[in-house]
Formats: C-alpha cells, sequence, structure tokens
C-alpha cells in the first residue's frame, strides 16, 4: 500500500507552497514552518498544510513541528544556508528523519555530504522537491506540459488496479496511462498493470490522489 508520509517543510514561499500542494495531493500529511505572518495566513487560507509561524532553524520550533516524528524535513527557502542549518538541526534531533535541502547550483552535490538529497531552483522547483521527498516510487517528470503531472508511478503489490487490464480499471476522467511496463511499448487496452513494474502516467492534478490510490493502494 501506498505509504502517507508525514513532512515537514521549512519555508512557505513558492516552491515550499507548491510542494506543499502536490503532497497533500497524493495524501501526504504536511506540516509548513514559515517566518512570514501574512505568507503563514495565506498557506491557512489555502487549506493544504498544517502552518507554524517561526524561524525553522529554532529547535523549539523544531520540536513544535514534530520533526522527529517525521518521515521527511525538507528546507525550500531561498537561502542555501539557512536550509543546511534546518537540516542538520533536524538530523541532530535523531529519528533517522530524511533531509532534503533546496541550494544554489554552483555548489552542487556537494551539499551531499550533510543532506540526503538536494533541489536545485533550475530543476522544475517544486516537482523536484516533491519527487526528492517522496523517493522513487512516484516520480513527476520535468514540468512541460502546465498544470498536466506526467509520472512515472510503481505498481504496488494489492493495489485495486494491479494485475488488471488497462480495459479493466476504471481511471478517473482526466487520466492516461502512456506506457506499459518499465516504458516498453505504447500502453493499450489489454496491457496488464503487473505489480513491481513502473507506468507512465499522464493526470490532472486533481484526480492525481486517485490514480496512485488505484495504483499503489
Amino acid at each position: 500500500m501506498t505509504r502517507t508520509l508525514d513532512v515537514v517543510i521549512a519555508g512557505g514561499g513558492r516552491v515550499g507552497f507548491q510542494t506543499a500542494e502536490l503532497l497533500a495531493d497524493r495524501g501526504h500529511n504536511v506540516t509548513i514552518v514559515e517566518r512570514d505572518a501574512a505568507i503563514c495566513t495565506e498557506i491557512a487560507d489555502a487549506w493544504v498544510a498544517t502552518v507554524i509561524e517561526g524561524d525553522a532553524t529554532d529547535p523549539e520550533l523544531l520540536e513544535q513541528a514534530s520533526v522527529t516524528d517525521a518521515d521527511v524535513v525538507a528546507a525550500l527557502t531561498g537561502e542555501t544556508g539557512l536550509n543546511l542549518a534546518v537540516c542538520l538541526a533536524a538530523a541532530e534531533m535523531g529519528g533517522g528523519v530524511r533531509t532534503v535541502a533546496r541550494v544554489d547550483s554552483a555548489a552542487g552535490d556537494s551539499y551531499l555530504r550533510f543532506v540526503d538529497a538536494v533541489v536545485y531552483p533550475e530543476r522544475a522547483g517544486a516537482r523536484v522537491a516533491a519527487n526528492e521527498i517522496v523517493g522513487s516510487d512516484v516520480q513527476t517528470l520535468a514540468d512541460v506540459t502546465g498544470t498536466l503531472d506526467i509520472m512515472q508511478v510503481r505498481v504496488f503489490e494489492g493495489a485495486p488496479a494491479a494485475g488488471k487490464t488497462l480495459a479493466d480499471v476504471r481511471f478517473p476522467t482526466g487520466t492516461l496511462v502512456i506506457s506499459d511496463g518499465d516504458g516498453e511499448r505504447i500502453a493499450r487496452p489489454d496491457t496488464t498493470l503487473e505489480a513491481g513494474r513502473h507506468y507512465v502516467v499522464a493526470v490532472e492534478p486533481d484526480v492525481a490522489g486517485e490514480v496512485l490510490d488505484l495504483l499503489q493502494g
């Protein structure tokens, strides 16, 4: 079954907020820590995440955000140093949390000595951040289609669609399965959705969660 993640995002700006929206659409629980009161109000009004106002580098605030119980901490502010500080503080607090930091691309992957994954601003921002947070079971491809998501999704054993042909699965309107298992052929009505294999799927954002439920449970 699809694992629901508890995610803490530091920074409620454009990348942080859009990442929270994507994760919420996929059914994950998101808490945003943001120091700007006006931005906090906007996020709260959107109902996509729990919002905590304050400095995410403050250990007491991180405790309030339940970082030790979180699966992932993603620091997505526009300040590389602050993002690294948040991730290092979260890792120091224990719990085996996964850390993702938005960084300046000039430094590249050298930051991977300190965090589990990095996000470069040039690399499609929120979608890449969401990919790094969730891991490899669902990957949204580069944002070249406006609001449409093109995802590579692994089918889980026991999911409602596992073992069935496309003709037998009632996907919501706004869904198109593009490839067969692992991208070897264009999908057809008789394509079987095999557990453990990946399929490329185009979805409208408002039905992404329902599609993932069918493919991953």
